[in-house]
């Protein structure tokens, strides 16, 4: 098997074809091997268990009986027109009905054959029925890979009224593995999976499609979760290696004058022992003249604000404008007030500029931003519009 297999086209996965393969890329956007080895299961049916017809009650889910068909007939005429079997096992009767693919069942299935029977259960008059039920022979079921939970794959409309159902969903992701044969490139080193305590890729790319147990089916999920996850935090920490090594911004080296004369005599409460933390992070990293991407995590009312009003003040002590921008005119709105009331006693320069501003207000707003008089603006995203320009 060749290592770049998973980029074969699924026109060669025997049993799809041209026909079956473009209408698996429309519908599911599968193209290659890959893409079906990474179409997981919406969720699991247990068929482990085999019902006895005695057995069956109403309340029944879905089932599966092993049993014979001994009798099929056609029965009503027009919309009503319906194909019935008798389905026996030794422990009573019961009747498969089909209103659509009558002429294909009536062909194909074998009377006085063993199948397995797989359906929701219903009664009619004193009989119970299961109405398009899955059908399977006997010794298909028991030569083909088997696992404790049965497959159960996303589909859609048109992928159901030409005939890709999930039996054939299963059947084609068994030729696939079958074709595979542990082929998977494990990606994550010995080291990673012993010390999280994670299966291999092979195991768990079969065990989510075909699981063995419950528990081999958590273990799987919890790797390939894992792994994607690993995978999504190594980008985001090498792109974060690179802006820092290739774009240098300025480095805001002293903490001033406006700061500490506003922590001393103006701040109106005291910080946290987490707001204490996250300021002097955010102080060490403004000091390194990269560029900072930080996410403040906190309820409402826990304190983010008055974080980025003093981060606000590190940046005016060197030499610099400060911007706030919030999602809404409402919370631009609430931004301005309570940063306005804190830093009322700085002489600093506060203005709020949103969509709603007139147009002059917004020419006073633009003209002080651009002269250097304005020190802090707060506002919505109208912020970042070309016309809107920083002296510093």
């Amino acid at each position: 098997m060749p290592t770049n297999f998973l980029h074969t086209p699924i026109d060669y996965l025997n049993g799809v074809g041209p026909a079956r393969a473009k209408l698996l890329k429309a519908e599911l956007g599968i193209s290659t091997y890959g893409d079906l080895a990474n179409l997981f299961p919406n969720r699991y049916i247990d068929k482990t268990k085999y019902y006895k017809i005695n057995e069956l009650v109403l309340d029944s889910a879905h089932v599966q009986i092993v049993g014979k068909v001994t009798h099929l007939k056609t029965m009503g005429d027009g919309r009503s027109s319906r194909l019935v079997a008798t389905l026996i096992d030794s422990t009573g009767s019961m009747e498969l009905v089909w209103f659509k693919g009558q002429k294909y069942f009536k062909d194909n299935l074998k009377l006085n054959v063993p199948y397995v029977i797989y359906g929701k259960v219903s009664k009619y008059g004193s009989k119970y029925n299961i109405a398009h039920p899955d059908v399977e022979l006997l010794k298909e079921h028991r030569s083909r890979q088997q696992s404790a939970m049965t497959p159960i794959y996303p589909s859609t409309e048109q992928l159901t009224k030409r005939n890709v159902t999930n039996k054939m969903m299963v059947r084609m992701m068994q030729q696939l593995f079958s074709e595979v044969h542990n082929s998977f490139t494990e990606t994550l080193s010995e080291q990673i999976r012993s010390q999280h305590q994670l299966v291999d890729k092979n195991t768990a790319m079969y065990n989510a499609h075909f699981p063995k147990s419950a528990a081999l089916l958590q273990q799987s999920i919890y790797r390939l979760k894992f792994e994607e996850l690993f995978f999504i935090q190594m980008e985001l920490l090498l792109q974060n290696r690179i802006r820092k090594t290739r774009i240098k911004g300025y480095a805001f080296e002293k903490v001033g004058e406006r700061f500490n004369d506003f922590y001393s005599n103006h701040l109106p409460f005291e910080l946290t022992g987490a707001q204490k933390r996250v300021v002097k992070e955010i102080r060490a990293d403004m000091g390194t003249g990269a560029h900072m991407n930080r996410l403040l995590q906190g309820d409402v009312g826990s304190g983010k604000t008055i974080v980025a009003v003093l981060t606000c003040l590190l940046a005016i002590d060197n030499g610099f404008q400060a911007c706030i921008m919030a999602p809404t005119e409402i919370l631009a709105q609430q931004h301005y007030q309570g940063v306005s009331e804190l830093l009322e006693k700085t002489g600093l320069k506060i203005s709020l500029l949103t969509g709603s501003v007139k147009t002059k207000a917004r020419r006073v707003i633009h003209s002080d931003l651009e002269d250097g008089t304005l020190n802090i603006l707060i506002g919505t995203h109208a912020l970042i519009e070309d016309k809107v320009v920083f002296k510093t």
